[in-house]
C-alpha cells in the first residue's frame, strides 16, 4: 500500500500547503478545481521562494 502526506491548513482565508508529499500535487487539485492561484500559498517554501512562484506569498 502507497501512503502519501499532506498537510494543508486554512489561514486567512488562504490554502497553506505545509507538505504535500502526491503525486501531482495538492496544488494542481486545487486549481483544477476553481481555486485560484491568488488564494493558496505554498507554505513549504520560504517567504523569498515564494515570491518567485505564481501563487500567493502570503
Amino acid at each position: 500500500m502507497n501512503a502519501a502526506s499532506v498537510y494543508v491548513r486554512i489561514k486567512n482565508e488562504k490554502i497553506y500547503i505545509e507538505e504535500d508529499w502526491t503525486e501531482e500535487g495538492i496544488a494542481t487539485e486545487l486549481l483544477r478545481e476553481g481555486v485560484p492561484k491568488e488564494d493558496i500559498v505554498l507554505a513549504f517554501h520560504d517567504p523569498e521562494t515564494r515570491k518567485l512562484t505564481e501563487f500567493a506569498v502570503a
